[in-house]
Order: C-alpha cells, then sequence, then structure tokens
C-alpha cells in the first residue's frame, strides 16, 4: 500500500509513550468493571441475575434492576469466547440491531436501532463521541472498530438525548477499552484463515503504586473477500476481491494521586485500508478495477476526577478527535489515480458531577461545549453547541427505582433543543417479576454537510436553514425469572415517532434539503434465557420491527421485519468452552447496488457460527471457530455479497 500507515502508526506509537512520561500532567477515563453478559431482560451468563451494572444507561455505574431502560452488555469474557474480532460482527447478536455491512471485515458498516436512522446512534468510545462530522449524515463506519483492547460494549436502545444530547434518536452504543490492574501483564495473539486472514494483537498492562496503564496494538488483514455478487459482472470482467487492513493503537493510564484525586488519559488510533471493485456508470457496472477507501481516526481525552468528600464525585474533561478520509478510484494502472480528501474534527470540554447526598438517591448534574469542523474540496465549515444537563436516580420504595433527565442544547447555528428521559422499573415482591419502561425525546441537528455543501454540477445545494430532527418514543416491558432461576423470560413493545426528518427536495431548476419526513417505528422484543447448570447457558432473542414513511406510506429500507438470534455457551471441562451462535434475518426492503432500483424485497439469511478455545496452560490458549457454518449466500445490504463458509484458527499467550 502506498498510504501513509507506517509512519501514522510510528508517530501514534511516539505519542503513547510521550503521555505515559506526562501522565502526572495529562487527565482521562474510569473504567468500570463488567459482568461476563448482561441484558436489562436477563443474560445468557446468568439468567436471572438482576445485579448486573450498566454504565450508559444513567452515566454511573448502576444496577440494570434499577433502570427501566432497555441495555445490552457485551463484555470482553464473551467476545474472546464467541471470537468476535470486530465490533460489527460482536453487535450481529445483540436484538433490535441490524447491522449493515458491504461485505467482509472493513466495508462500510452502519447499524440501525429499532428501525431508526443508521444516522440516529450516537457512538461512544470511552466517552468521547466519534460519529464523524466529515461524513454527509454525521453517521459512525464501525468497519475498523476492532474488540481485541475492550472491555464492554453497552447497547442502550430507545430516545437518549435526555443524557447524551445530539444524534441519539434511536440509541446509545458505548464501547469502553480495558484498563491495566494488578502485576504486569502481557498477551500477544496470533490468528489466520479463510479469506487471506492474518491477524495479530497485543497488550502490556497491569499497575504499579499510584499508576495503571494498558497499552494495545492490533492488526486485521483480509486479501481475498468476494464483495461483488457473481451475476453483477458483466461478461469479460474479472472479480477483484476486497482487500482488507487495519492498523490499531490504543492507550490507557491513569494515576491515583490521592485518595480524592485521580489523572486519566485514553489515546486510540486507527488506520484502514479497504480496496474493493470498483463501478462505473448509471446504472452502475463492476469495473476490473479497484476503488481505495483510507480512513484515519485519532481521538484522546484527558479526565481529572475530584471526590473532595464521599458521595460528591467530580469529572473534568477534554477530548479531541479527527477523522481523516480519502477516496480513490478506480485504481486504473492506465490512469492517474483522482482522490478525494474529508476532514472532520471535533473538541469538547465538559464538567460532569454526581452527589449521593441519600442511600438510594443521585443527583447526575453537568455541562459542555463542542466545536465540529468540516472540511473538504471547495468547503471548509465549522459549528458549535453548549449544553447543559441534569439527572436524578431515586428508589422511592422497596422494589421501585427512577432515572430521569433533562437536557438542554444551544446550537450555534439553529438555537435551542431540549430533551428528556423518565425510565421507571419495579420489582414485584413475592414474583420477582420486573416491570419496566422509559420515555423519552431525542434530535439530531443538521449535519455541516448537509447546511453547507453544494454540487452546482448537479445542481443541488446545501440549505443552512434546517432544523434538527426530532423524536419520540417510549417502551414498556417486563421480565420473569422461572424454575428457581432456570428460565428468564421477558418482553418489550417499544415505538418511536419521527418529525423534521431531512431529505431531498427536487424543485424546477435545483435541489436542495428540506425538513419534510414523517415516520414511525415499533415492534417487539422478547427473549428467553435458560441456565441448565454452571456449564451449560444459552439465550434466544426475537426482534419485529414495523416501519412507514409517514409521508410516502411506505415502509423504510433495511429495517427487516423479523430478526431471531441466538447464543449458546457450553464449559466441556475445566479449560475446554465451546460456543454457538444463530442469526435469522428476515426479508427487508432496500434499493440495489445503486439503487436504480430504489425498492425491491430482499430475502433474509439464516447464519450460524461455532468457536472453540481451549486454554492448554496458565500461559498458552489456542482456538478456532467456524462462520457461516451452511456457507450461506447472503447480501446486507443488496449488492455486496457477504463472506461465505470461513474456518479460522490460532493461539494466544500469556505472561505471568
Amino acid at each position: 500500500m502506498s498510504c501513509p500507515v507506517p509512519s501514522a502508526l510510528r508517530r501514534t506509537l511516539a505519542l503513547s509513550c510521550a503521555a505515559s512520561a506526562l501522565l502526572a500532567s495529562i487527565p482521562a477515563l474510569a473504567q468500570q468493571v463488567a459482568a461476563p453478559f448482561a441484558d436489562a431482560q436477563g443474560g445468557a451468563q446468568a439468567a436471572v441475575s438482576l445485579s448486573e451494572i450498566s454504565v450508559s444507561a444513567t452515566g454511573v455505574p448502576t444496577p440494570i434492576a434499577n433502570t427501566g431502560s432497555s441495555v445490552t452488555v457485551l463484555t470482553d469474557r464473551l467476545l474472546q469466547e464467541q471470537q468476535r474480532r470486530t465490533v460489527p460482527d460482536a453487535l450481529q447478536q445483540v436484538p433490535g440491531l441490524n447491522v449493515v455491512q458491504t461485505g467482509g471485515a472493513g466495508g462500510q458498516t452502519s447499524v440501525f436501532i429499532r428501525g431508526t436512522n443508521s444516522n440516529h446512534v450516537k457512538v461512544q468510545i470511552d466517552g468521547i463521541d466519534v460519529n464523524d462530522p466529515s461524513t454527509p449524515n454525521r453517521a459512525f463506519d464501525f468497519s475498523q472498530l476492532q474488540t481485541y483492547d475492550l472491555s464492554r460494549i453497552e447497547v442502550l436502545r430507545g430516545p437518549q438525548s435526555g443524557l447524551y444530547g445530539a444524534d441519539a434518536i434511536g440509541g446509545v452504543i458505548s464501547v469502553v477499552t480495558k484498563r491495566g490492574e494488578g502485576p504486569a501483564r502481557a498477551t500477544a495473539t496470533v490468528e489466520g484463515g479463510s479469506f487471506g486472514t492474518f491477524n495479530q494483537f497485543g497488550n502490556i498492562s497491569g499497575s504499579e503504586g499510584i499508576f495503571d496503564y494498558s497499552v494495545s496494538v492490533g492488526h486485521i488483514r483480509q486479501s481475498a473477500v468476494q464483495v461483488t455478487p457473481f451475476e453483477l459482472l458483466p461478461r469479460g470482467v474479472p472479480l477483484r476481491t476486497a482487500f482488507t487492513d487495519i492498523k490499531t493503537v490504543s492507550t490507557k493510564l491513569g494515576a491515583q494521586l490521592t485518595d480524592e484525586f485521580r489523572l486519566n488519559y485514553v489515546l486510540r488510533f486507527s488506520d484502514s485500508a479497504y480496496l474493493d471493485q470498483a463501478d462505473g456508470g448509471f446504472p452502475y457496472v463492476p469495473l476490473p478495477y479497484r476503488n481505495l477507501n483510507d480512513q484515519q481516526q485519532l481521538i484522546m481525552r484527558g479526565e481529572a476526577e475530584w471526590t473532595p468528600v464521599p458521595g460528591f464525585h467530580n469529572v473534568f474533561g477534554a477530548n479531541y478527535s479527527k477523522f481523516d478520509r480519502l477516496f480513490a478510484g478506480p485504481l486504473d494502472p492506465l490512469a492517474p489515480p483522482t482522490p478525494t480528501t474529508y476532514l472532520g474534527e471535533r473538541t469538547r470540554f465538559d464538567y460532569r458531577g454526581d452527589w449521593q447526598f441519600s442511600p438510594g438517591t443521585l443527583v447526575l448534574f453537568g455541562a459542555q461545549r463542542e466545536d465540529e469542523r468540516f472540511e473538504t474540496t471547495g468547503i471548509d465549515r465549522s459549528n458549535g453547541n453548549t449544553a447543559g444537563f441534569a439527572e436524578l436516580q431515586t428508589t422511592p420504595f422497596a422494589g421501585a427505582a427512577l432515572v430521569a433527565n433533562i437536557r438542554h442544547d444551544a446550537n450555534d447555528q439553529f438555537g435551542g433543543a431540549t430533551t428528556y428521559r423518565v425510565a421507571p422499573s419495579y420489582i414485584v415482591p413475592g414474583t420477582g417479576t420486573r416491570l419496566k419502561g422509559s420515555v423519552g425525546t431525542g434530535f439530531k441537528p443538521p449535519t455541516l454537510s448537509q447546511l453547507y455543501q453544494d454540487y452546482p454540477g448537479f445542481r443541488f445545494f446545501g440549505n443552512p436553514n434546517l432544523r434538527p430532527e426530532e423524536s419520540f418514543g417510549f417502551d414498556g416491558g417486563f421480565e420473569q425469572p422461572l424454575f428457581d432461576g432456570f428460565m428468564t423470560v421477558g418482553a418489550t413493545y417499544y415505538q418511536t415517532d419521527f418529525k423534521n426528518l431531512i431529505q431531498t427536495a427536487y424543485y424546477p431548476t435545483f435541489s436542495t434539503n428540506v425538513n419534510v419526513g414523517r415516520a414511525t417505528a415499533y415492534g417487539t422484543e422478547s427473549f428467553v434465557a435458560l441456565r441448565f447448570n454452571e456449564f451449560w447457558s444459552g439465550r434466544l432473542d426475537w426482534t419485529t420491527t414495523v416501519t412507514k414513511d409517514e409521508i410516502a406510506h411506505q415502509e423504510l429500507l433495511r429495517r427487516p421485519r423479523n430478526k431471531v438470534s441466538a447464543t449458546a455457551i457450553w464449559n466441556l471441562m475445566p479449560g475446554l468452552t465451546m460456543t454457538g451462535t444463530l442469526i435469522v434475518l428476515g426479508s427487508f426492503v432496500d434499493g440495489n447496488r445503486d439503487f436504480s432500483v430504489p425498492r425491491l424485497k430482499a430475502p433474509g439469511f439464516t447464519l450460524v457460527n461455532l468457536s472453540v478455545n481451549y486454554a492448554w496452560s496458565e500461559t498458552l490458549t489456542v482456538f478456532g471457530r467456524i462462520d457461516n457454518l451452511f456457507d450461506q449466500r447472503y447480501q446486507n445490504p443488496t449488492g455486496f455479497q457477504g463472506p461465505g463458509l470461513a474456518v479460522y484458527g490460532g493461539v494466544r499467550v500469556t505472561s505471568f
């Protein structure tokens, strides 16, 4: 590759080392300890436990039983047992989600939560907002996000702007990296297999005195994934398989200077190069060349934590994120490439305090200032936002819990937006039945591209008068433990209504973006979780989703009406663990590869994955997995073929 990957990584490694030396003067993010696997409706590892912890649901570590939110927690233990190497692969099993990826690892990846748009999902890594301001809709591309250094992934479903502000119309996905603890420890993993896969991961972590540290590197490489379906290839045009190369460096440092004062620092840099078959003309026709998509992401955050008295915790933070994207294609050896570059930047300064002024009652409050910038050929624009928020957590009487928050955002471009969320829950004495629900609002401001980017050649112009998209949503459900903890069942109904959706309007002499869209999404999330004994547990989820464009009176694209996911874990003998995952996605409405056919019925598909891990010794683990066991041919989205049957294996070495 001719892109500047090696030098960029060297610069990042140097920056990480410098940060280690300067820790006493640079702050960051505290790590919360996760349970093996949990859900607001029970987990496969502990089918009836209601004491699992969520951070994203309330902003502070809170037992899931004390929130009315629908939240799923995937921990590092589960990710390691299932051998999910990328976040898109891990999210496939989460109820309420449709993960859409253009091919295998490295292909552009969008996530739809409960029928909302893929850009209605707020994504955070260690508390840093990573929705990309350089993209037209400010969505986050999950394709280069690896799991090797993650402590947990939390998926919070439903409108969440009352605490999280912009972009959280459909939900929040919070990714948390590992924090060092205990004696120094090094881990190295090597994995290879189908599609020319060769992956390497390494980590050094631990704590010494007042300091803790964790430094990780990861590399994912695939060189032979078929993305273009054979039926789309014109006669005489060869298939060009996709090539993926993703490199990541992450650092997490902390210093407990006194009992009351702590500094933290987190940095993450990733560089992704992805080449796939180019298209030309309209309707698109595959060409005998490749396109290059190169992305670099740099995020860093510093925090200072201060607890002047017990029960009163303060966090002062600052973070910076930068997104560099380059697209070049087609890569014709007889013609020079025509690259297009995009740059997005975001800075944020924030304060958050939480005060537990009595047993069972906590108040959370804070303020933020955020500025973002977008630059590409012919445009360099920026915008800012100032916000304040407050939240109450209380247990008014035995078995009951209530979380309520409110937030006001003052945007430099469009003015103010006030949002809220209320989430009660109650455990019925005697039966253990848990009743839960929530109601809340969300908003998404127009992006810098939607406001200001013009395409005069196509007579399309940005609209600086756009208003935020808005949502109102609610859900309600129950979960019930049965047979002395052998089984837990539950169900939740949800609904979200949208207005002021930004869509393209076509006029006689030009086109532009306008706030005209209205839509509704509703459905159910049901589950059965089983724990036969300490060696065997499992979970089955069924999600239904119904969507409607209230203007065009038709179903929204890429929202399957039915999704079934099942997971099982067998501890066959000491050190030997086997997992199985089933994903059944129903049919959905989509467009073809270039949307020259704007609506068609796409067939559903079924995927089965298996994995085995064996701890040969305290320092050596061997593992293997089979993805897409029955070699299912599928496309999600339409026109991009998903990976077929694949076999992988590797070893992990740990020092003690």
